[in-house]
């Protein structure tokens, strides 16, 4: 059942610490150059806590090489000036007292920050990874363009009248920093920004809108399972979860291991899909369904895009969509490209999502088998004309009578081998042609036959793993993880149950009562599959694991021999 997030307000948690009760650590470096190798001059820093300046630290560092003109005319810190001040070594250790518990804050945060952790690295100091917040970032998300042509120290200072004027010095620029910071403050307060959360996601470009809505994740579970994304009131608090009722429409499926932290990383600036910041937008509620284990919850995932076709999920919203290839039943049969399989004696191979791929499958095994390419009827009387394609070699022709029926269905079984259960004869026709074209120069020519020997590689691989599973009645397997035993229970390649076996508990019982409580599934027709062909290949990706134990089988788990092309007899490149 879904759980509803109720509508209520954040917890101090997710308030998260007030503007007010955070010390900001306002830092400027000077340095000999901008890149990796260049060396610290001035440390300047200001400490500061709700307006109020706690402290303030400044020193002249001795660099490893001379400071260069241009830079001691941009700064004033010349070599005599530093000729007797400290090494690096004796002034990072009290910049990182100074600076224990605060939020570093520069102008231009990449490049102090780089700098300081570089130093830490050099001198064996662990990197404390504080927080920290870019005055640049925050100036270009607050300040209209009109307001200042760029957002250089020295306009920010100007706009906010502060009493330091940049000089680049670093104790000057560090307090002209304070007076942007402040004023910047100042501003972000009507946007709705009143925590250091708030602050750090604003720089990032989250509005305060979206962030506002991190509550929704507030009730979800922390463990496996499904959420998503509606368009409607959530549930109220205290009411029993239930499903989404009618007249809310789903806008995004989504799944993941910990569905509490996934769904709240969508609020956050690790989120950085234009579609998924257009569907928070306009979403108004989050639900999840809790899930025993990762591989169910991806399987419900796949059943509920197939279900609702969410506006903002791209992949898996139309399997009704794919493409096989067929070869066809009549007296001289062909391949083709087509939509459904029907309960008939052809053969199908598939499916494929792509148009494209499906004619490359064709063009491969038609490169490989003479058979004939053309729509028309042909009379059994085999007493048409032969075609181009028959005139190159490229057709066995059976329309002129140069083959019996008897003859072309040997090439038919040729056809149907190579799709289903033996795959050499592709493999040593494509090998020979691939040689001949590369002996010939023939580059681009010998790339396209490649191209297409991966796609029906490929297709049929998939096909083995699909139908390999689709055939057995039952299969209930487990496999170790941090949690316990994952037990899983298949029938006909549909995932019908799951449970974990925790610690203590005993796999074999848990396995029985999953059994017991499984779905019935019954077996499948090529009109009515028991499970979609994306579900049964999640499935089959599970049981290929290393780990996976069997408990049960109810059928035969097996692909044929020689159905599948051994990855060292593909072309890797030509």
């Amino acid at each position: 059942m879904p759980l509803a997030v109720p509508a209520t307000q954040p917890s101090f948690e997710e308030l998260g610490t007030l503007l007010p009760d955070v010390t900001f650590v306002v830092v400027d470096l000077e340095t000999t150059g901008s890149t990796a190798e260049s060396s610290i001059t001035e440390f300047g820093a200001v400490r500061v806590r709700g307006g109020v300046v706690q402290g303030e630290f400044q020193t002249l560092v001795r660099p490893a090489e001379p400071i260069p003109a241009l830079v001691a005319v941009l700064t004033g810190i010349t070599n005599q000036m530093v000729g007797s001040a400290p090494r690096l070594a004796e002034v990072l250790p009290s910049f990182l007292e100074f600076a224990r518990g605060g939020v570093l804050v520069a102008h231009n945060a990449g490049f102090d920050v780089g700098f300081l952790r570089r130093a830490c690295e050099q001198l064996g100091y662990p990197w404390p990874a504080p927080r920290v917040l870019d005055t640049v970032a925050l100036a270009r998300q607050i300040l209209l363009r009109d307001e200042v042509p760029n957002c250089r120290l020295a306009t920010l200072a100007s706009h906010f009248a502060s009493t330091t004027t940049p000089n680049h010095r670093a104790l000057s620029d560090a307090r002209a920093t304070v007076d942007v910071l402040h004023g910047l403050l100042e501003r972000v307060g009507n946007l709705g920004v009143h925590t250091l959360e708030d602050l750090v996601e604003f720089g990032r470009r989250v509005s305060p809108q979206r962030r506002a809505k991190r509550v929704w994740a507030q009730h979800l579970p922390e463990g496996p399972g499904v959420y998503l994304f509606h368009t409607d009131t959530p549930t109220p608090s205290g009411s029993a979860p239930r499903p989404l009722r009618a007249g809310r429409e789903v806008l995004y499926v989504g799944t993941s291991r910990r569905v509490r932290t996934r769904v709240r990383s969508y609020f956050t600036a690790s989120e950085k899909r234009p579609r998924m910041e257009e569907m928070i937008r306009v979403s108004s509620g989050v639900e999840a369904i809790p899930c025993s284990t990762a591989l169910q919850a991806e399987v419900l995932e796949l059943r509920l895009i197939a279900a609702h076709r969410p506006r903002y999920n791209k992949r898996s919203k139309h399997p009704e969509r794919q493409l096989w290839v067929k070869v066809t039943v009549e007296p001289f049969p062909r391949l083709s490209v087509v939509r459904q399989v029907l309960p008939d004696e052809a053969t199908y191979l598939g499916p494929f999502r792509r148009r494209a791929d499906a004619d490359e499958a064709v063009l491969c095994l038609q490169d490989t088998h003479p058979l004939r390419q053309c729509t028309a009827r042909i009379r059994l009387a085999q007493d048409g004309s032969a075609c181009a394609l028959a005139q190159l070699g490229r057709c066995c022709s059976p329309c002129d009578g140069s083959v019996s029926r008897e003859e072309y269905a040997g090439v038919v079984a040729g056809v149907r081998a190579s799709m289903a259960t033996d795959v050499r004869a592709v493999l040593d026709v494509t090998g020979q042609r691939l040689l001949r074209l590369a002996r010939q120069q023939r580059y681009e020519e010998a790339g396209q036959v490649r191209d297409r020997l991966r796609v029906l590689a490929r297709a049929v691989r998939r096909q083995q793993r699909v139908e390999s599973l689709v055939r057995c009645r039952q299969v209930v397997a487990a496999r170790l993880v941090d949690e316990g035993w994952e037990i899983h229970v298949l029938r006909w390649g549909r995932l019908a149950g799951a449970a974990v076996a925790r610690p203590g508990e005993v796999p074999q019982v848990v396995a029985r009562a999953a059994v017991a409580t499984a779905e019935t599934v019954s077996p499948p027709t090529p009109a009515a599959p028991a499970a979609s062909t994306e579900e049964v290949e999640r499935v089959a990706s599970w049981m290929e694991q290393p780990g996976v134990r069997l408990i049960e089988m109810d059928g035969e788990w097996s692909w044929p021999l020689h159905a599948v092309a051994p990855s060292d007899r593909l072309p890797l490149d030509v």
